[in-house]
């Protein structure tokens, strides 16, 4: 029998709908699906650092190309959307966890 004391919290999946949606799960963060987001965030930030070490090592080169700076400059924007999403949904953890808020106060 689920536990009937449980919060629940609403919460933004590092993913979006096929039309660009946000997605967001309603639960107390143990299921399946929060372990799969939780699991895409953290890959998505190892992607960051790794990509962040790519860039240094780039510009310190000092000898890159237009088509290197662009598709740096395109991978760059994509991982910055994916890190603020992952910080955005996990302040609003953080938020709801601090003022008890759940799903029924949206």
């Amino acid at each position: 029998m689920p536990n009937a004391t449980a919060r629940v919290f609403v919460r933004l999946l590092p993913w979006t709908s096929p039309d660009g949606k946000p997605c967001f799960l309603a639960g107390d963060g143990t299921g399946y699906v929060s372990r799969i987001a939780d699991r895409i965030e953290e890959e998505q930030l190892s992607s960051a650092d790794d990509l962040i070490d790519e860039a240094r090592q780039l510009l310190a080169a000092r000898a890159w190309t237009p088509g290197e700076l662009h598709l740096l400059a395109v991978e760059l924007t994509a991982t910055l959307a994916d890190v603020r999403r992952v910080a955005k949904s996990r302040g609003e953890c953080l938020a709801a966890l601090a003022t008890g808020r759940t799903d029924e106060g949206r």
